[in-house]
C-alpha cells in the first residue's frame, strides 16, 4: 500500500478511537447538571475517573502522527486554528483540575465551582472540535505556501459557508451527549439509571434532527464532499453501516440491550470520522482560496524514507496501545461503586 495512503488512514483511525473513546468522557461531562445530588454527582464523576486520561493518550498520539506524517498540514493547522487550539487546550486542562479538585473540600460551593467548570469545559472541547472538522471540510483560507490567511471568526464561520462548521460542532455535541449518556446508563444503578434512560431518549432525538439538518447542509452548500461516493461506490459501505447504526440504537435502547446501544455509538462515531476522511481524501486541508492550494497527503507529508520508519514503530507501538486500553476497561468494568477514595 501506498505509505502516504497508509498514513492517512492510520490518523483517521487513531481519531476515530479518540472520538469514541473520549466522546463519552465529554457526554458524561456534560451531564453533570442533570443530577440532582452531591451522590449521582459522584457516581457520574467516577464512572470515567479510572480512565479519562487514559483515553486522551489517543489524542496525544495523534498529533504525534499528524507532525511525523504530515509536517505542512500540521504548521498550517496549529497556527491558523492557534485561538481555537488554545481554547481547547484550556478546556482539556479545565476538565482535568476540575475532576481532582472537586473532592479537596466537603464545602457545596467548592463541589458546585468545580462541578460547573467540569461541564462548562466538556462542553467547550466538544463544540470546538466539531467546528474544526466542519472548518476543514467547508474549507478554509490557506495561500500558496500553506498558511492561513485569515481570522478566528473565518473558521467558526467562513464566508462560503458561514453556518457548517458551527452546525458541526453543535451535532458533535449531541452526539458525545448521547454516547455519554449510554456510557452512564451502563456503569449506575436504580433511580439514577432511570433517568439516564430517559436522557438518552432525549439525546438521541436531538442527535437525528441534527444529524438529518447537518447532512442536508453539507449535501447543499459543499458540493466538493461528495465527489468520491460518486467515483467509488464502495464508500456507500461506510453510509450504510452509518445508518444502521443509527436505527440500531433507539432499537437496542427499546430492547434494553444497553451494550449493543453502545456498541452501535461507537460504530456510528467511528463511520462518520470515516465519512469525513472519504470526502476529503487525497485532500487532508481544503483551501478556500483555490483547490491548487490544498493540503494534500502527498504534499504535505514527511520523505518517504520518514513514512516507513514510522509505520514500523505504529506497527511495533499500536498493539502496546490497544492493550493498556483493554485491560483498564475490563478492570474497571461494571456498576459505580462509591467507596473511601471516589471523587
Amino acid at each position: 500500500m501506498d505509505l502516504n495512503v497508509l498514513w492517512f488512514l492510520l490518523l483517521g483511525v487513531l481519531l476515530a478511537g479518540y472520538a469514541v473513546l473520549d466522546g463519552f468522557d465529554f457526554g458524561v461531562g456534560m451531564l453533570m447538571p442533570l443530577a440532582r445530588s452531591d451522590r449521582e454527582r459522584r457516581i457520574i464523576l467516577n464512572s470515567i475517573a479510572p480512565i479519562w486520561d487514559g483515553n486522551e493518550v489517543w489524542l496525544v498520539t495523534f498529533g504525534g502522527a499528524m507532525f511525523a506524517a504530515f509536517p505542512e498540514l500540521y504548521a498550517t493547522v496549529f497556527s491558523g486554528f492557534y485561538v481555537a487550539f488554545m481554547a481547547v487546550l484550556f478546556a482539556l486542562i479545565l476538565r482535568a483540575v476540575s475532576i481532582e479538585f472537586r473532592s479537596k473540600r466537603p464545602s457545596e460551593g467548592w463541589r458546585a465551582f468545580w462541578d460547573s467548570s467540569f461541564f462548562a469545559s466538556s462542553l467547550l472541547a466538544s463544540l470546538l472540535f466539531g467546528v474544526a472538522v466542519g472548518a476543514i471540510m467547508a474549507g478554509i483560507p490557506v495561500d500558496s505556501r500553506g498558511i492561513y490567511a485569515g481570522s478566528f471568526f473565518e473558521i467558526v464561520f467562513p464566508p462560503a459557508q458561514p453556518i457548517f462548521p458551527l452546525l458541526v460542532g453543535v451535532l458533535t455535541v449531541a452526539l458525545f451527549v448521547m454516547h455519554g449518556s449510554i456510557y452512564l446508563f451502563l456503569k449506575s444503578e436504580e433511580e439514577l439509571q432511570a433517568r439516564v434512560h430517559r436522557w438518552m431518549w432525549h439525546a438521541f432525538g436531538s442527535f437525528l434532527v441534527l444529524y438529518l439538518i447537518t447532512t442536508i447542509v453539507a449535501l447543499i452548500t459543499i458540493p466538493h464532499a461528495v465527489e468520491n461516493f460518486r467515483h467509488h461506490p464502495w464508500t456507500w459501505l461506510v453510509v450504510g453501516v452509518s445508518i444502521l447504526a443509527i436505527a440500531n440504537i433507539p432499537r437496542a435502547i427499546f430492547l434494553d440491550s444497553p451494550h449493543q446501544a453502545f456498541a452501535s455509538s461507537a460504530i456510528l462515531i467511528a463511520s462518520l470520522v470515516g465519512l469525513v476522511g472519504i470526502a476529503l481524501f487525497p485532500n487532508l486541508l481544503v483551501s478556500s482560496i483555490s483547490g491548487h492550494f490544498n493540503l494534500t497527503i502527498y504534499n504535505a507529508a514527511s520523505s518517504h524514507k520518514t513514512l516507513a520508519i514510522m509505520a514500523i514503530i505504529a506497527a511495533l507501538g499500536m498493539p502496546f496501545v490497544l492493550a493498556y486500553t483493554a485491560v483498564i476497561y475490563w478492570t474497571y468494568r461494571g456498576k459505580v461503586r462509591l467507596g473511601e477514595h471516589s471523587y
